[in-house]
C-alpha cells in the first residue's frame, strides 16, 4: 500500500511539474510573440517615417490588425499590443511608463536591452523593457528633444536639454559613442524636497538644519560638494528656501533645475553655440552679468570652469549669502578644486593669494553622498578658520560616522557633532542669529 501511494504522489508531482513547463512555455511563447509583433509594427512604422497627424491614428489601427491577423490573441494580449504601440506613437516607447513611475528618479539607456532606473538611490536593471534597435533609440530621443527645438544627428552628436516637465536629458550617440546611442534622464520631481524631508529620510539631525537654516539667513557664502547623484542640486534647492522672501535672487544654471518659492527670483540659463559657432553664453557670462542686476543673493547651479574666480570675485565684493555646487571628495577635495578652477582658467595669480580669496570667500562648505544602500547623508559640515602651513584649514562642525554594513545591506552609522564652539557662532550671533545657544554652549 506504501509503495502504490508512493507511485500515486509521484504520478501527481511529474503531472504538476509538467504542466507548469507547459504553463511557462506557453507564457514565454507569448511574450516572444508578442515581442516580435511589437517589434514588426514599430519597424513597419519607422520605415513609413509615420509623424503625429490626423490619419495617424487610423493608419496604426489598421497596421495592428493587419499585422495580428492569423493570431489566436485574448483581449489582454491584443490590448497588449495597442499600449505599447500607442507609448510608440503619443508617448515615448519603452520607456513612457518609466517616466510616469514616481518611484523611478533616473532612466539610463545604455543600449537596446540594457535599460536601467535609479529608485531610492540604487540602480537596478529594467529585464521588461527593450528597444528594438539602435535606430529606435534615436528615434525616441529625438521624440523627447523636438518639443523643445534641439536636434541630434552625426553632425550634433551630443545634447544635454531640460526638457518641457524640468527633467534633464543627455543623450550621446555614434561617432562620439562608440558602443551606440545612450541616453540619460534625470526626472524632475514636481514635489520639491523641503527640509523636513530631509530630517525624515535621515539625511542630517535637526540641530544640522538650525545650524544650515541660521547660515543662510546670517548670509553666509555656502559650498555643497559631493559627487554624481549625491542630491547636491536638491540640497541646495532646501538652503534656498532658507532665504527671505524680500530679498532679490538671481540664479545661474547650464540647465534650470532650481525651483524657488520666492517671489523676486530671476533664473538666467547658458546657452550652447548654433549652427554658425556662435552666440553661447557660459556660466561665467552670467555670474558676470548678473553683478550688474543689484542681486541680494546669487546661486550658481554649478561652478566647474573658469565661473569660479567670478564668483568668489562676487562673494569678496559684498554679495553675501551666495550658494554654489561643485564635484568633490569632501569640503577639502572642494577647496583644491576650486584652486584647480582658477589655475586652469589662466589668472595669473600666484597661489597663495588665490588660497586667500577663497579663505576670506567662502564661510561654510557642506559634504553630501550617496552611501552604498542608497540612502543620501550630509557627511560633514565644516567651516574655514584660516590659514596653517600656507593651507586652508577647516573645522569640522558636524559629521556622519559610517561604521559598518550590517546584514540587510543598510549602512550603520551616527551623526557626531564635534566639541568646541565654532568660530562662526560669534558671526551668527553678530547677525542676529540667537537661538543655536543649546547646541553650542
Amino acid at each position: 500500500m506504501a509503495k502504490r501511494k508512493f507511485v500515486e504522489e509521484f504520478d501527481v508531482e511529474i503531472n504538476n511539474s509538467f504542466k507548469d513547463l507547459e504553463d511557462d512555455y506557453s507564457a514565454f511563447t507569448n511574450k516572444v510573440l508578442l515581442d516580435e509583433l511589437r517589434n514588426k509594427i514599430i519597424q513597419n512604422l519607422i520605415d513609413h517615417n509615420i509623424n503625429q497627424t490626423g490619419s495617424m491614428n487610423d493608419f496604426v489601427k489598421t497596421e495592428i490588425d493587419n499585422s495580428l491577423k492569423g493570431y489566436d490573441l485574448s483581449n489582454v494580449e491584443r490590448n497588449y499590443i495597442y499600449n505599447l504601440i500607442d507609448n510608440e506613437i503619443n508617448g515615448y516607447g519603452p520607456i513612457s511608463e518609466l517616466l510616469n513611475d514616481k518611484n523611478i528618479t533616473e532612466i539610463m539607456v545604455n543600449g537596446p536591452s540594457e535599460i536601467y532606473v535609479e529608485i531610492d538611490g540604487k540602480v537596478i536593471k529594467e529585464n521588461g523593457i527593450s528597444f528594438i534597435n539602435k535606430e529606435h533609440i534615436i528615434r525616441t530621443i529625438q521624440r523627447l528633444i523636438q518639443p523643445i527645438g534641439r536636434t541630434i544627428d552625426t553632425s550634433n552628436p551630443m545634447v544635454d536639454a531640460r526638457l518641457e516637465d524640468g527633467s534633464r536629458l543627455n543623450a550621446v550617440i555614434p561617432p562620439l559613442s562608440l558602443n551606440g546611442p545612450v541616453l540619460t534622464i534625470r526626472k524632475f520631481k514636481k514635489e520639491l524636497a523641503n527640509i523636513d524631508d530631509f530630517l525624515r529620510s535621515g539625511a542630517l539631525t535637526p540641530y544640522m538644519a538650525r545650524f544650515l537654516e541660521a547660515c543662510v539667513k546670517a548670509k553666509m557664502n555656502m559650498i555643497i560638494c559631493g559627487g554624481t547623484g549625491s542630491g547636491k542640486t536638491t540640497l541646495l534647492n532646501v538652503l534656498s528656501s532658507f532665504i527671505d522672501s524680500d530679498e532679490r535672487i538671481i540664479t545661474i544654471e547650464d540647465a534650470a533645475e532650481l525651483k524657488l518659492k520666492q517671489e523676486h527670483v530671476i533664473s538666467l540659463e547658458t546657452r550652447l553655440t548654433n549652427y554658425e559657432g556662435q552666440g553661447e553664453v557660459t556660466i561665467r557670462d552670467l555670474v558676470i552679468n548678473s553683478l550688474r542686476m543689484r542681486p541680494d543673493r546669487i546661486i550658481v547651479g554649478e561652478v566647474r570652469g573658469k565661473e569660479a574666480f567670478d564668483m568668489l570675485q562676487a562673494m569678496n565684493t559684498g554679495h553675501n549669502g551666495s550658494l554654489t555646487t561643485l564635484h568633490a571628495n569632501g569640503p577639502a577635495d572642494a577647496l583644491n578644486r576650486l584652486e584647480t578652477m582658477i589655475l586652469m582658467a589662466g589668472m595669473e595669480i600666484p597661489i597663495m593669494a588665490i588660497r586667500e580669496y577663497i579663505e576670506k570667500a567662502i564661510n561654510i562648505v557642506i559634504h553630501i553622498e550617496r552611501l552604498s544602500d542608497g540612502r543620501r547623508k550630509i557627511t560633514s559640515i565644516s567651516e574655514i578658520t584660516g590659514f596653517k602651513d600656507d593651507v586652508i584649514t577647516l573645522n569640522e562642525i558636524f559629521a556622519y560616522r559610517q561604521k559598518g554594513v550590517l546584514e540587510d545591506g543598510f549602512v550603520d552609522g551616527e551623526f557626531v557633532l564635534n566639541k568646541g564652539v565654532p568660530k562662526i557662532y560669534k558671526t551668527l550671533v553678530s547677525r542676529g542669529i540667537e537661538d543655536l545657544e543649546d547646541i553650542f554652549k
